[in-house]
């Protein structure tokens, strides 16, 4: 068979069993929501070690905080609130219909498709499968080309849990991605590129297919002169080296008062030199794969070339091919024309962008693409509200970068450029849900005198709920 046959086939068994069960209950669907933590749970070795082979060198550590516990959480939350996620919602009844009653039910979908990507294999496949299986539909996997051996190994552990018409992992083997986009599922999630994610929607449109896309984009970094600058660099750097910058929602560019910026450079090298003697630590996370790491040596150079100054802040480390380890850096004196500052950066470099007022650096922000996140540091709340004001972005942190995203009850997604929809608490649930209204009409009904042909008494009706309509707009 073909690919596309292939992957259709599993979907129509999907289907069919989603069919025969297309409304589970809400104590199915947790039983089915702790089979999957009972298997993060009893398999966290095996899973770290496998990531750890795909990056090169990424510790288990990391992992375990970044992937194992955010996806432990994600079902720990769904369980403990879907049944209230799950209740009708009661809505208004105006007067000239009651006594009927409305009210908007969460029903299933059908199959949901997700398309992984490699950053971080585990969660972006767990996160939006604990939506998709709270909301009570069937779910297919397709994983990254990058996480063969977590792709392998989900496989493995999945099949012994799940039958394939409830999960099914589906591993790439060149132009599986394209295929997987092209079946009629009931909705279809991609995390990604936008360059990608514009592809994937374009071929699910042709079935129509509904699509939440979580994209990435610039998030920038708004230092203002009012916050402490160690305490800020130490959470911003912190952040920024989480899989060594390999993060959609990572630091991509910092703005700081023009006067700070001799400060910044400093602390920043202070605090880099405490953290790490040189990028061979078992900590430091490897870039993804060559190309990638090719492509930020490129960025950097690019950079240099254009009038930048490139401050390393591990203290002698220089790129590593071997190991694919990049040493953080920070790109001071950056202009437009640079690669840094045109494309998002998904690795360790920093940009900084200074500015002269709080205006010119939101001016700086509403002249690009809207990001997927925004960061503020200031601790004045009329400058805070000020930048939520004019700004938009998928989401915000205030005083702290990317642990937005791991609040369960927030939801996550982008906006614009930056993606579309949203997944994660009540927002994931109703998101990959039918949210069907409903009108229960009541045995006794003024509207029988509304239907052709009109005779006096509904003539008079019609007459007087329109000018009782009319009087209030006077």
């Amino acid at each position: 068979m073909t690919i596309v046959a292939t992957l259709e086939h599993y979907r129509l068994r999907q289907y069919n069993a989603f069919m025969q069960q297309p409304m589970p209950t809400a104590e199915e669907r947790i039983a089915v929501l702790n089979q999957l933590k009972q298997l993060i749970t009893q398999h966290q070795s095996q899973i770290c070690q496998a990531i750890a082979a795909d990056f090169g060198c990424r510790s288990a550590s990391e992992t375990a905080l970044l992937e194992i516990f955010t996806s432990l959480e994600s079902i720990h939350d769904a369980i403990k609130r879907l049944k209230g996620w799950m209740k009708p919602q009661h809505r208004h009844t105006s007067l000239w219909f009651k006594p009927a009653k409305n009210t908007v039910t969460p029903q299933p979908l059908g199959v949901v498709g997700i398309i992984v990507p490699w950053n971080y294999p585990l969660f972006l496949t767990i996160a939006p499968m604990v939506a998709a299986l709270a909301a009570g539909n069937r779910v297919m996997v397709k994983m990254s080309e990058n996480s063969q051996h977590l792709c392998q190994l989900l496989q493995l552990l999945f099949k012994d849990v799940f039958s394939d018409d409830q999960i099914c992992i589906i591993a790439e083997e060149g132009q599986t991605g394209i295929a997987f986009s092209q079946l009629r599922f009931d909705h279809l999630i991609f995390t990604g590129s936008t360059t990608t994610g514009k592809a994937v929607m374009a071929v699910a449109a042709t079935n129509l297919v509904p699509v939440t896309l979580e994209l990435g984009g610039k998030s920038p970094v708004i230092l203002a002169d009012d916050y402490d600058v160690n305490t800020a660099l130490s959470r911003i750097l912190g952040g920024k080296m989480y899989n060594s910058g390999q993060t959609c929602v990572a630091p991509d560019y910092l703005l700081i008062p023009e006067a700070l910026e001799s400060e910044v450079i400093r602390q920043a090298q202070a605090i880099m030199a405490q953290r790490f003697t040189d990028i061979a630590h078992p900590d430091y996370t490897s870039i993804i794969d060559d190309g990638s790491f090719t492509r930020l040596c490129n960025t950097a150079q690019d950079a240099v070339q254009l009038g930048a100054k490139v401050v390393n802040l591990i203290p002698n480390s220089v790129p590593d091919p071997q190991q694919r380890k990049f040493p953080l850096q920070l790109i001071c004196q950056t202009t437009d024309s640079m690669v840094a500052m045109q494309r998002e950066i998904f690795g360790p470099l920093l940009p900084i962008v200074t500015y002269k007022t709080l205006q010119q650096a939101l001016d700086y922000i509403n002249a690009r693409e809207r990001p997927l996140a925004l960061y503020l540091f200031s601790n004045d709340k009329t400058v805070q509200q000020q930048v939520l004001d004019q700004t938009r972005s998928g989401g915000v942190a205030i005083n702290d970068v990317m642990l937005h995203v791991a609040q369960d009850d927030l939801p996550f997604g982008g906006i614009g450029h930056s993606g579309m929809g949203h997944y994660h608490g009540r927002e994931g649930f109703e998101r990959l849900s039918i949210m069907r209204p409903v009108m229960h009409q009541a045995a006794l009904s003024s509207t029988k005198y509304l239907y052709a042909p009109y005779g006096k008494i509904g003539k008079r009706l019609i007459n007087f709920i329109i000018n009782r309509k009319l009087s209030r707009y006077e």
